[in-house]
């Protein structure tokens, strides 16, 4: 089992940053890569980004690319999602995710199909 807990969620105003952090805990000498999911109100969850856990290796979703950043800190066993010039556009719960599966390709890492575990997620409100 793996236990993901979000924090640093709240309201920011549009042009502003936030930084999310993911703690982990648990058997996480099996995770594989982790990853960041959205869901607004009304809409399906989507892909923002993800990262290995070994390697490092990165992939975002369009809508986030240049302007948001994920990292990891393998002693800590957390994962950051660093958000800039954020819009009402990524206004939802944000989720980390843990894959314990290995795939070559990171980018099959945006299907939330692949993750075994979830977080309770964090609200994000962007103002306008």
């Amino acid at each position: 089992q793996v236990q993901l807990v979000e924090s640093g969620g709240g309201l920011v105003q549009a042009g502003g940053s936030l930084r999310l952090s993911c703690a982990t805990s648990g058997r996480t000498d099996r995770t594989k890569a982790m990853g960041w999911f959205r869901q607004a109100p009304g809409k399906e969850r989507q892909f923002v980004a993800t990262i290995k856990w070994t390697s490092s290796n990165t992939y975002y979703a369009e809508s986030v690319k240049g302007r948001f950043t994920i990292s990891r800190d393998n002693a800590k066993k957390t994962v950051d999602l660093q958000m800039n010039s954020l819009t009402p556009e990524d206004t939802a719960v944000y989720y980390c995710a843990s894959s314990s599966t290995y795939y070559p390709t990171t980018a099959y890492y945006a299907k939330h199909s692949v993750y075994d575990y979830w977080g309770q997620g964090t609200q994000v409100t962007v103002s306008s």
